[in-house]
């Protein structure tokens, strides 16, 4: 499932693989740009904001300053990915999900099953990230704004904030699931019955920061903040997933629920511990 982890590390495999170079053929199969021919561009650099994707490209010479730079904006979604491969290299998924591809003298980078897929001119990139709170894993980040942010709505179930974007970019259920388990809130509780919010951004913080490098995702760690759960029988998540498992901590069951929004969008399955997480006023 992409989450800001998992859109760091896309970003940073493109931006090695693709920075720098010129190029050889462009193929957006998606309408609004099927005709877009960026032949001949060169891609500066891909970096991540929040679950967004930004590859920015840049035009020949003989352009205007502004309408020689492009982003190409991505968002995986729930089930998105980029996939780097030597030039004219064999896809590992099916041609019919691919929706953007790029290829360089050096690699082609294909974008299957991507949610978003979009070009617009790289000083309107506000248009379409400018909503975003601070990142969690960029340079961004702003632990008093994103706090701020949260509470200005304080009668809504810290589940819901943490995945709203506009509060804080880059947290998806996983996290959040794993983060109100290390701070004892239930996802469910609102806003104002959490008594440390910024521990639990920092945990959450720590976590995403923790699985930037290769390996399953792991969210139990030890006292240096080093994953733990990738040792051979040992669980990954506290709670995520791990419906009628024992609590590591207490050994009550955890149990799933659903969470959503009030008018009942987006609802997601949450996680819990009932002893150790209970539900707060």
């Amino acid at each position: 499932m992409p989450e800001g982890d998992s859109v760091w590390r896309a970003a940073r495999q493109l931006h090695e693989a693709l920075a720098g170079q010129t190029l050889t053929a462009s193929d957006f199969r998606v309408p609004r740009f099927a005709t877009l021919n960026l032949a001949g561009w060169t891609v500066a650099e891909v970096v991540p904001r929040g679950k967004h994707l930004l590859m920015r490209v840049v035009g020949p010479d003989g352009n205007g300053p502004e309408e020689r730079k492009l982003t190409i904006h991505s968002h995986l979604k729930m089930e998105g990915t980029w996939q780097v491969y030597p030039p004219g290299g064999r896809w590992r998924k099916p041609g019919f999900t691919a929706r953007c591809v790029l290829r360089t003298p050096v690699a082609d980078a294909v974008g299957f099953s991507l949610g978003i897929v979009e070009v617009v001119r790289t000083v309107d990139e506000d248009t379409i990230v400018g909503h975003l709170g601070p990142d969690l894993l960029g340079p961004d980040w702003d632990l008093a704004e994103a706090e701020q942010r949260i509470r200005a709505a304080p009668d809504v179930p810290i589940g819901v904030a943490l995945l709203d974007q506009r509060n804080l970019a880059g947290i998806g259920n996983i996290y959040r699931c794993e983060a109100c388990f290390l701070s004892g809130a239930h996802p469910a509780s609102p806003v104002s019955a959490v008594p440390d919010l910024r521990t639990l951004m920092t945990d959450a913080k720590q976590l995403l920061e923790a699985n930037l490098g290769p390996g399953r995702r792991v969210t139990i760690l030890n006292s240096r903040g080093m994953p733990v759960g990738r040792m051979a029988g040992r669980p990954g998540y506290w709670v995520y997933r791990r419906e009628h498992q024992p609590c590591l901590k207490c050994r009550t069951a955890i149990r799933r629920g659903v969470l959503g929004k009030p008018n009942g969008e987006e609802e997601r399955d949450i996680y819990f511990c009932p002893q150790c997480q209970p539900v707060l006023p």
